[in-house]
């Protein structure tokens, strides 16, 4: 396990106000020092109408012990984005029925989960569910455009489980305030321990909620509901890749045949 220690932050850091020295007060009080005390304190939220995958099981979907896979999925992933140095952190609104819900992995479906040991050079996520693989529209599209990128990219959602309808836990609804705010200071100890040199917020719900939270983001249009090639438009201008511009039709191809 990685014991996350401080070090200087980053020029990129500092200018927006997430070094390792920099706005840590709440997360300091949370006490969370290391990615499996993080992990727990995921755990350990609870909303009615919500599903944490790091401590429920979907009687429909997963495996026995599926929590824990998801947890060790996280723990695996978030050491390995620590010791890499991430170059961004990609956020979302919260977690899907037809992704995280599933994989425990923000922005990622089954199709997908191999693909963080790709970016970070760790172990490939295991599936916690039984019977063929799910896909994610939007998980397709973050992670093709993820492959032109080709810099360490930390996967997030401003709210960390999957809120659903009432009596629908397969469907999805956006989180509410209340919600957000109770997981604030997992959101400042993910900044604190990554330091990204810039965040992305993915749709205008995420930059929103990211900017209720004093998080200064950069915003890409959400790839759902018709905005992919708006969202592929501007990763290519963020990360300054002209080619990847050029790859707008073959990535609309090979995300409307895998849907």
């Amino acid at each position: 396990m990685v014991v996350c220690s401080r070090r200087a932050p980053s020029s990129a850091s500092r200018i927006n106000g997430w070094g390792r020295q920099g706005q840590i007060g709440k997360s300091e009080r949370a006490q969370i020092v290391n990615t499996a005390q993080f992990v727990t304190a995921l755990t350990e939220l609870h909303f009615p109408n919500v599903f944490n995958p790091y401590s429920q099981t979907c009687p429909s979907h997963d495996v026995s012990d599926a929590p824990a896979i998801r947890r060790r999925n996280l723990e695996i992933v978030l050491d390995a984005a620590i010791a890499n140095d991430v170059d961004s952190i990609w956020v979302g609104r919260d977690l899907g029925y037809r992704g995280g819900r599933r994989t425990g992995l923000a922005l990622t479906d089954e199709a997908h989960l191999s693909s963080h040991g790709a970016i970070f050079g760790c172990q490939a996520p295991l599936r916690a569910t039984w019977g063929p693989a799910v896909s994610e529209r939007t998980a397709t599209v973050i992670w093709d455009t993820l492959t032109a990128v080709r810099r360490p990219v930390f996967l997030w959602n401003v709210f960390p489980l999957h809120p659903h309808e009432a009596g629908d836990p397969l469907s999805n609804r956006c989180h509410t305030r209340a919600e957000r705010q109770a997981c604030r200071e997992i959101m400042e100890w993910l900044l604190t321990m990554l330091s990204p040199r810039r965040v992305v917020a993915i749709g205008r719900d995420a930059q929103a909620a990211l900017s209720e939270m004093n998080i200064p983001s950069t915003g890409v249009r959400h790839p759902s509901y018709g905005g992919q090639i708006e969202f592929i438009s501007g990763i290519a201008d963020l990360y300054n890749l002209p080619r990847m511009k050029e790859r707008e039709g073959q990535l609309t191809m090979s995300f409307e045949a895998s849907s």
